[in-house]
C-alpha cells in the first residue's frame, strides 16, 4: 500500500508546475500518457467531461480553462503548435473522476487528486491565520515543489551545470550574489540551506523568482545553457526592481530567521517524542 502511494505521488507530483502566483497547476498534455491515454481527442472528451461536472456543482460563472499552445517539432523537421490546457488541482481531480475507472493509474489518480485537493483547500482556507513559522513552513514547501519543476524545465533547456544556473537567478535578485555569498552573509554553517534560513517574506520573493522563470523557460522555448543562464539573471533582476519601485524592504536587507526549518523540525520531533513517552 505504501509503495502504492509513493508511486502516485512521484508520478503525479513530477508534472507539477506553478506559477507565478505560487498557483499549482498539471499539462493536459503530460497528464494524458500517465492516466494511459494514447489519444488526444479521446482526452479532451474526458476534460470536457470534467468541465461540465465542474459547471454542475457550482453556480460560479467565472470559470475557464486555460488554453495553451504547445510547440512540437513534426516528422519533417518543422515546428507545430499544438492545443494544450493548463490544469488547477480540482479540475485534475474532476478528470480522473470521469476518465475510465479500468485504468489502473486513473484508480490511482482519484485517490490522490481527491486527497491532495482538500490539503490544498485547507492550505489556503487557513494561510493568513499562520503564525511566521508556519508560514514558512508552507513557503519552503512551495520553492521545493518548484525548484523540481525548474530544474526539469532547464534540463530541457539544456543546462547541465546546475549551480551555475541557480546562481544566475540568485545574482539577479540578489545584486550579484551567489548562493554562497547569501550563506556567508547569513552566517551559515558550510552546505546549511539558504532557503531554510528565510523568512516567509524572503521565501516569497524566490518563489517569484522560480515560477517566473520556469514559465519563460517552456513559454519562450528558451534553449541552450548560456540563453537559459540568461533569463534566470533577467527575471531575478526584474523581481529585484519591482521590489525596489514598491518602496519594499530589499532581500538582502531582510532578516534572518533566529531558527533555520531544520531546527525547528528537530524541535517538534523532540517534543513529540517526549509527549508519547
Amino acid at each position: 500500500m505504501n509503495e502504492i502511494k509513493n508511486y502516485t505521488n512521484n508520478v503525479f507530483e513530477n508534472i507539477k508546475h506553478i506559477d507565478e502566483n505560487g498557483n499549482e497547476y498539471w499539462l493536459a498534455r503530460e497528464l494524458m500518457p500517465l492516466l494511459e491515454y494514447t489519444k488526444w481527442e479521446n482526452f479532451e472528451n474526458v476534460i470536457n467531461k470534467a468541465v461540465v461536472s465542474f459547471r454542475n456543482s457550482t453556480n460560479d460563472d467565472s470559470f475557464w480553462l486555460p488554453e495553451v499552445r504547445k510547440p512540437i517539432k513534426t516528422g519533417k523537421g518543422k515546428e507545430e503548435l499544438i492545443k494544450d490546457y493548463k490544469l488547477s488541482r480540482y479540475i485534475c481531480y474532476l478528470i480522473v473522476q470521469n476518465a475510465d475507472p479500468k485504468k489502473k493509474m486513473v484508480a490511482l489518480g482519484q485517490t490522490y487528486f481527491a486527497v491532495q485537493t482538500r490539503r490544498q483547500e485547507l492550505n489556503e482556507r487557513e494561510y493568513s491565520s499562520l503564525s511566521e513559522d508556519e508560514k514558512r513552513f508552507f513557503q519552503r514547501e512551495l520553492t521545493k515543489k518548484g525548484n523540481q519543476s525548474l530544474q526539469i524545465a532547464a534540463r530541457n533547456a539544456g543546462v547541465r551545470n546546475f549551480p551555475k544556473f541557480h546562481n544566475s537567478g540568485y545574482k539577479g535578485l540578489y545584486n550579484g550574489e551567489t548562493a554562497n555569498d547569501i550563506a556567508k552573509r547569513k552566517g551559515l554553517r558550510y552546505r546549511e540551506d539558504i532557503l531554510d534560513n528565510m523568512g516567509s517574506e524572503e521565501l516569497s520573493a524566490n518563489l517569484f523568482r522560480i515560477t517566473q522563470t520556469e514559465a519563460a523557460l517552456i513559454e519562450d522555448n528558451i534553449k541552450g545553457e548560456s540563453n537559459a543562464n540568461n533569463i534566470h539573471y533577467i527575471i531575478g533582476k526584474n523581481i529585484r526592481e519591482t521590489i525596489k519601485k514598491n518602496k519594499r524592504t530589499m532581500p538582502e536587507k531582510l532578516s534572518t530567521p533566529n531558527k533555520s526549518l531544520k531546527e525547528l523540525e528537530l524541535e517538534h520531533k523532540s517534543i513529540n517524542k517526549s509527549l508519547i513517552e
